[in-house]
């Protein structure tokens, strides 16, 4: 599933593409046919991304929501597009390029009062500039849960995946199985801080980078897939070398080296 760097530069880049001009939508799958009509010929006025959810704004009342889960993807064409290949949810048609949907784990046509009800369902998003790290901590030093398993609560922090957690808190020396109420407000601090500098790395290079800068003679732009974690499914450690561990935790794989994260 896409971690929240991929759906803010989804955000980005689709605006850029699509953004601002009149679009034909349309359902080529037919499973969305009566909400693209009712969205076609309208102006795509915003894209805007929290968490894991897009939210395309063609107007106060008609918000196009997506979520994209495990097997949900874009694909771009040159405008005109040849026929839709596969299931195409929706298909945007612009003047210079063509933007297919397919498979999200949610697709849905929403009015006002459906976008508020929808986002308040997502949890403080640590690359958008009105979140409320004050409102995590809060709820992060009352709780018994691990930290590993509290940073996927995508309604408590919304757009930190599998990868991010293991990574952000190897940096952070903080063992994944801490609860979340033996943590120090210095630590969650910490841990939010790292998440806000790794997710804008994401974003800016359009791929996961939380290799300190320290450790790499290379540009971030040239590191390849193995040079660009520290701990997600390494067998040593970057610093210590000692032997990474992995288990289940949170139905979900972490990583952590048990000398360095005690």
């Amino acid at each position: 599933m896409p971690e929240g760097h991929t759906i803010h530069r989804m955000a980005q880049d689709h605006f850029k593409w699509i953004g601002g001009k009149r679009l034909k939508v349309t359902s080529p799958q037919g499973r969305f046919e009566q909400e693209s009509g009712l969205l076609n010929g309208r102006v795509l006025q915003s894209v805007e991304a929290r968490g894991k959810h897009l939210y395309y704004r063609f107007g106060a009342d008609r918000t196009l929501h997506v979520h994209l889960g495990l097997y949900g993807k874009y694909r771009l064409h040159q405008s005109p597009a040849s026929e839709p290949r596969g299931a195409v949810r929706v298909r945007f048609i612009g003047r210079e390029h063509t933007l297919d949907l397919h498979g999200p784990n949610q697709c849905e046509l929403l009015d006002k009062k459906g976008v508020i009800a929808s986002q308040a369902k997502v949890g403080q998003d640590p690359l958008r500039d009105d979140s409320d790290p004050e409102c995590v901590l809060n709820k992060v030093l009352k709780s018994k849960r691990p930290i590993g398993t509290l940073l996927l609560d995508q309604s408590l922090i919304a757009g930190i995946g599998n990868i991010y957690r293991a990574e952000i808190l190897f940096l952070n020396k903080i063992c994944p199985t801490r609860p979340g109420n033996s943590l120090a407000r210095g630590e969650f601090e910490s841990i939010w801080s790292t998440s806000v500098e790794l997710l804008r790395i994401g974003v800016k290079y359009n791929r996961i980078i939380t290799v300190p800068r320290e450790v790499t003679d290379k540009p971030l732009s040239r590191l390849n897939a193995q040079e660009r974690l520290c701990v997600y499914k390494k067998d040593f450690c970057l610093e210590c070398g000692s032997a990474i561990e992995s288990w289940s935790l949170g139905n979900r794989q972490i990583y952590a080296c048990s000398t360095c994260q005690k």
